[in-house]
């Protein structure tokens, strides 16, 4: 039904879904058994505001979970998303289907071994220790609605492992691409990466790419990952082109409105 990787590593899976919550804080977390409730109300991302179950056997009360998970979000808010991932219990899953929720945004991680990486030809930076200089890159690049800006620098200011912010900047139209590189010990995750729009097919991304990765190589990291959405071809081409290979997929639910 779905492209997913046959049988993915799930001692890897865990351990990229550990370092990923810790390298994208959500400002509030609760458990309900091994599910994981995140909030963030500074925040609307996908990522800082879902449910996601970490222990493919924990399938008890899916019905009453997540209607104590809804009222937590409708207080905030939010809308209920469940994130599937390969550690998801699959009566959830087919709970989901027969319940009237749809999946949507189906993101592929992605991986590489920094140790034999070599890296293109490309002009180094170095990573500002400014969070408002990066935040306000950010935003121009994604072209972010300002109303997250906050928001954005609470989650950027919250990470706790060493982070490399990335910024190439011109001097008279301002910022063109941004990386945020996370390192945890011998992991580094690319959290997020984006060139303007009107300057893409130009280089940067490898350019920027390879900077946060040598950084993070430098200081000890021997594997590095990135999520990508499944149907962005450019962006996975020019991961493919660096060596990333999958290791996972997960994806979205919501209730649809009747």
């Amino acid at each position: 039904m779905h492209a997913m990787v046959s049988d993915p590593n799930l001692p890897l899976v865990r351990r990229l879904e550990a370092v990923g919550f810790r390298a994208w804080p959500a400002s509030s977390i609760v458990y309900d058994g091994s599910w994981q409730v995140r909030l963030t109300p500074g925040h609307p991302g996908k990522r800082l505001n879902c449910v996601v179950p970490l222990d493919p056997s924990d399938s008890r009360n899916i019905a009453v979970r997540l209607d104590r998970a809804g009222e937590r979000f409708a207080a905030q808010g939010r809308p209920l998303l469940v994130r599937q991932t390969p550690l998801s219990p699959k009566p959830l899953v087919e709970f989901l289907g027969a319940d009237g929720w749809e999946r949507f945004d189906e993101v592929v991680t992605m991986t590489v071994d920094l140790q034999r990486m070599s890296f293109p030809d490309t002009l180094d930076h170095l990573p500002t220790q400014d969070v408002g200089r990066y935040v306000e890159a950010d935003m121009t690049v994604h072209g972010s609605d300002p109303a997250l800006k906050a928001g954005l620098a609470d989650v950027v200011t919250s990470i706790k492992p060493p982070s490399g912010l990335f910024v190439i900047e011109d001097a008279a139209k301002g910022a063109l691409a941004t990386a945020l590189c996370v390192q945890d010990n011998d992991l580094a995750g690319v959290m997020s990466l984006a060139v303007r729009a009107d300057h893409r097919r130009q280089g940067l991304g490898i350019e920027i790419l390879s900077s946060a990765l040598r950084w993070a190589r430098v200081r000890g990291a021997r594997t590095a990952w990135l999520q990508v959405v499944a149907d962005n071809a450019e962006a996975m081409a020019l991961y493919s082109k660096m060596g990333f290979e999958e290791a996972y997929r997960y994806a979205y639910w919501r209730k649809v409105a009747r």
